[in-house]
């Protein structure tokens, strides 16, 4: 399982690597049941249908032209199936099924995509995979880097997209055998003043998206930092304290988000009587006590300032998970070693989390535990560009769009992230009152 994916790589890595991230996609549409494939799960996002044909189109619109030398066969298709929707301004589209093409054309558009990009690439001569035309800031490597990470995010929103799609809609797969531990006891960690390093270098020669160069190095003071993320027993105990009715923990804008659409606990669960239950991806289970909490921005400092304490920066989240006492900073919160099973619960090995505590080996040099897998974690951090930050010129909007104080880093990984986005210097984000990704939270006090 390589992570630290070079940029120069042999053709026939990277062409394994997109058949690979082709079949976690193609498999995660199997789990939807065929009449429910124009169903809207997340009011704010398409269609599926729309995600059955964009991840296609995308790579389509990205290598077609500049790799392929090829034309459009469906020109209608690749402008319907080329944008996402990450509604700002709090709009819900209002399309309607008719409005989509049927499934029998959306998968002849995918299978006649895959035929030119697959016979494309296989004829692509190898001394043009890793040079840079003239005039451009991509190589044709360069380019499937991003193609196969792209389709491997899709994977993960899918998956948190398809979660809320009614359980009778979707086919069910079986659970894993849950993991059973001793509860977690909660407690902080002081982290010793240090440094952090955030983004990577172009002279890494390693990938990464724009929004992560350039490298820069930051001072952080001592503070100190929950072992583990906060689970739901511990947000039982804030919701029970009268958390989404004292408007004193939540800023007024989520104060007013909050009492508009009357939120009143995590999406994920579901009130039955006197009980709480979690939907999980094919179940509707009681609550599990140690499992992570999964919430949005707005819910985790509402917490965070009911427990006297706040999110930590992306640089404090940094210096915890990979700093050292010596300042000698670490690949991975448990050290240079390639991830594996034993580190956390990442890469597709599961459909839901796990104990917080249950993978003591993924620890950081100062204990911190649980930081890459089991849900991504918000910091108090705007999503903002590093120092020396340049837009990607074939993919111009995939960062700069979202910088727009409106959007939070969140960092770490979630159990449907693939091994390939835990790199250090990858960065999530999302809007302050978005619930439904897989994210959780951890405090900081000084």
């Amino acid at each position: 399982m390589l992570v630290a994916q070079k940029e120069v790589e042999a053709p026939e890595q990277l062409l394994d690597r997109l058949a690979e991230a082709r079949v976690r996609t193609d498999e995660i549409f199997h789990i939807v049941t065929s009449d429910s494939l124009y169903e809207r799960p997340i009011a704010e996002r398409h269609r599926i249908i729309f995600y059955l044909g964009h991840l296609e189109a995308f790579d389509w619109n990205l290598l077609r032209e500049r790799v392929l030398g090829l034309k459009p066969f469906h020109a209608d298709l690749d402008k319907l199936f080329a944008f996402g929707i990450d509604p700002v301004n709090g709009t819900f589209p209002t399309d309607q099924p008719s409005d989509w093409p049927s499934v029998t054309s959306a998968r002849r558009y995918v299978d006649r995509i895959r035929e030119n990009i697959d016979a494309g690439l296989a004829a692509l001569e190898s001394s043009h995979w890793n040079s840079t035309p003239a005039g451009t800031d991509y190589s044709a490597s360069k380019l499937l880097h991003v193609a196969v990470e792209h389709r491997l995010m899709h994977a993960e929103t899918l998956a948190y997209m398809l979660h809320q799609l009614p359980l009778e809609r979707k086919i069910r797969k079986p659970r894993e055998p849950e993991l059973v531990v001793s509860p977690s006891a909660p407690r902080m960690i002081e982290i010793p003043a240090g440094r952090a390093t955030l983004g990577m270098s172009s002279r890494d020669g390693v990938f990464g998206w724009d929004n992560e160069f350039a490298a820069q190095t930051v001072d952080v003071p001592a503070f100190a930092i929950d072992k583990y993320k906060v689970t739901n027993r511990q947000y039982i105990e804030f919701m029970a304290a009268g958390g989404y009715e004292d408007p004193t923990f939540w800023t007024e804008e989520d104060w007013n988000w909050r009492a508009a659409h009357d939120i009143r606990h995590p999406v994920f669960w579901t009130r039955n009587q006197d009980l709480w239950y979690y939907r999980t991806m094919f179940d509707e289970i009681p609550v599990p006590m140690e499992w992570p909490v999964y919430v949005s921005h707005a819910e985790a400092g509402a917490y965070a300032r009911w427990a006297n304490k706040s999110l930590p920066t992306e640089a404090q989240w940094h210096r915890a998970a990979y700093g050292t006492t010596n300042d000698i900073e670490r690949f991975f919160p448990w050290g240079d070693e390639e991830p594996n099973t034993t580190k956390g619960n990442f890469d597709f090995h599961s459909w839901d989390p796990t104990p917080v505590n249950a993978f003591p080996e993924g620890d950081s040099a100062f204990g911190v535990a649980d930081l890459l897998g089991n849900g991504w974690e918000w910091t108090s951090s705007r999503f903002d560009p590093f120092p020396g930050f340049q837009r990607f010129s074939f993919y111009p909007g995939y960062s700069a769009d979202f910088f727009d104080g409106k959007h939070y880093v969140m960092k770490g990984a979630s159990p449907r992230t693939a091994a390939c986005m835990l790199r250090r210097s990858f960065r999530n984000w999302f809007q302050s009152h978005y619930q439904y990704v897989y994210a959780g939270f951890r405090c900081v006090s000084k």
